[in-house]
């Protein structure tokens, strides 16, 4: 049975609806994603779910035993309180308190800490756990991965798969999205439509849904720019035998005049401007910084950053990543160390907290303080036409920013840089916010920049099809890596593994000397027998363990589950994955150098 049900669900603001006629029905033990593009109302649909807004037509059917848990998209900058006794208020019953010791454990959070004292990624998980309090049957995320660091985002990841309840979420991170969901809600143009399957495959299953409906419209289009050909030629258009076809023809007219049409995609331009830097962009030597001297943030940091590298900096919320870039930019001296900008750098800045734009002022003010015509590339236009470009509509580039929504905003802020990008772009957190077809293009942009880029980001698709290098920062130590962040995991397994290693014991001189000199065919020019043999046979046990996971994931959601034993087998089945895989992928390397 249904955990709960839209039936015909109709809610507008303005003059076209925002969700017309949506229905939908979760079931137990469901991973499901809405998806659509900014403004089509994904996150009024959770709204209406969690019964926060009452729709304007159209029922929403649920049993008044079923628990449903929101967890919405803005974070509280502020709550009184220590983390414990946030979460045993949210419990309601003080004879249960122990459990907001038990959710502090699950969630690993520290339980005597003020709320006010922790990142914005243990904040999310505080409120995570107050909808856990609940012991929901369906839990709401909208946008659970912003802020997040990458471990925080891996760690719910793994949470939600082995979680005894269905969960309904809302996210632009593409590779949550494939680890998580299971289902598919796509809004599009305010219509719902359900796809059972995952991530990639609704992906391919929608790109040629929308070429057979491209192929439609032309026809129609084709058609009616015939029967108007036909009506104009005169009279005979008027006689009975074809008022049939005049009919026919205002109900074409009509069609095409309540059809919506997607919205368009952002026309994103990006080039250096300033004039070429010399071939060191900024260097630094020995530097360390820290608002507490005696527990500097980051210790001992050399860099050397040259014209035309697009590095990616990645590390834990709190581990200095912001620093960085502001050490970088001159806002911050550093206690120990030098450092410098090279000759002729201009660096534009895209900072995370939209801090440079004036919330009072419109769009167009934000952008071209009062001038009509801005000048992008070169080239001159005019300023609607340009804001166009980022999905303004000239009603819309009229409209304070404090009405825009996260996503619009992360837009108007993409439309100022892009005016001066400058020789060196520095992006903190530019992904926040932004639907997936505009990450794609800004993607597309940011691999073809000809200047230099500094960006920050938990989006590890993201950084992986942009960056060219890595910058990670850990207790305060900056390390830098080729690559992405995937080419980073590789690496740090590998170092892992090798310093899982024993180390050789120390042979004395007597031993030495008496010790046979070494075969050229040894261990250390080939894997052992164990070795090889776990690397053959690793293969199918991954496809066992995959076909396993899949079976307990679609056991939890039929009816009537048990899901503590699901749930408990799940973790241990999903534990043995992530490890066969982790043991096959470093075999498989090892055997590769080893042959080199």
């Amino acid at each position: 049975m249904a955990l709960i049900t839209l039936h015909n669900v109709t809610v507008g603001f303005g003059n076209a609806p925002v969700l017309e006629n949506i229905s939908l029905s979760i079931e137990p033990g469901a991973r499901a994603c809405v998806t659509g593009r900014n403004g089509e109302g994904k996150s009024t649909l959770l709204k209406v779910i969690a019964g926060i807004l009452e729709p304007d037509a159209g029922e929403v059917l649920k049993d008044a035993a079923v628990r449903v848990a929101y967890l919405p998209q803005d974070v509280p900058e502020d709550r009184p309180g220590t983390v414990r006794e946030i979460l045993a208020a949210a419990l309601h019953d003080p004879t249960r308190a122990h459990v907001a010791d038990a959710l502090c454990t699950r969630l690993s959070l520290p339980p005597d800490t003020a709320f006010d004292a922790l990142s914005g990624g243990l904040r999310r998980r505080v409120l995570l756990g107050c909808a856990l309090a609940r012991e929901p049957h369906l839990l709401l995320l909208d946008e659970p991965t912003n802020h997040l660091d990458i471990a925080s985002i891996k760690w719910l990841e793994g949470f939600l798969a082995t979680a005894p309840f269905a969960c309904l979420f809302i996210t632009h991170d593409r590779a949550f999205l494939r680890a998580v969901a299971k289902t598919v809600f796509d809004l599009d143009r305010g219509v719902l439509s359900g796809w059972d399957c995952d991530y990639p495959t609704f992906l391919r299953r929608k790109a040629d849904l929308l070429a057979d409906e491209a192929v439609y419209w032309e026809r129609k289009a084709k058609k009616l720019t015939e029967e108007e050909a036909w009506l104009r030629r005169g009279v005979k258009a008027r006689t009975c035998r074809n008022e049939g076809r005049v009919a026919a023809l205002m109900r074409l007219r009509q069609e095409f005049a309540e059809r919506r049409t997607q919205t368009g995609t952002a026309a994103l331009t990006l080039g250096a401007e300033g004039g070429r830097t010399g071939d060191i962009v900024y260097q630094c030597q020995g530097v360390t910084f820290g608002h507490d001297p005696a527990h500097p943030i980051l210790r001992d940091v050399t860099l050397r950053i040259l014209r035309g590298e697009r590095i990616g900096i990645l590390g834990a919320n709190g581990a200095g990543k912001t620093t960085l870039l502001n050490l970088i930019l001159g806002r911050l001296v550093p206690q120990a160390g030098t450092q410098r900008l090279g000759a002729n750098v201009k660096p534009a800045f895209f900072d995370q907290l939209r801090d440079a734009l004036d919330p009072e002022a419109t769009v167009a003010e934000n952008v071209a303080d009062g001038k009509e015509f801005v000048t992008v590339g070169g080239v001159r236009k005019h300023l609607y036409g340009y804001l166009g470009d980022f999905l303004f509509t000239p009603q819309r580039a009229r409209t304070p920013v404090k009405a825009l929504s996260g996503g619009e905003r992360a837009r108007l802020l993409l439309a100022r840089l892009f005016l001066n990008p400058g020789n060196l772009l520095v992006m903190d957190e530019p992904t926040n916010d932004l639907d997936v077809e505009t990450l794609e293009l800004l993607e597309e942009e940011l691999a073809n920049y000809k200047g230099t880029l500094l960006l920050v980001s938990h989006d590890r698709d993201f950084i992986d099809h942009v960056a060219t290098s890595v910058l990670v920062i850990e207790d305060g130590r900056v390390t830098a890596y080729p690559g992405g962040y995937s080419d980073w995991q590789v690496a740090r397994a590998r170092q892992e593994s090798a310093a899982c290693q024993p180390a050789p014991a120390a042979a004395t001189r007597h031993d030495a000397a008496k010790a046979p000199a070494p075969k050229r065919d040894n261990a250390a020019t080939r894997l052992s027998y164990k070795e090889q043999r776990l690397l053959a046979t690793l293969p199918d046990e991954i496809d066992r363990l995959e076909a396993e996971v899949a079976a307990l994931n679609q056991a939890l959601a039929a009816p009537g589950a048990d899901y503590a034993a699901l749930s408990a087998r799940l973790a241990q089945t999903q534990s043995a994955l992530d490890t066969a895989v982790e043991t096959y992928l470093t075999l498989e390397e090892r055997a590769e150098t080893l042959k080199k």
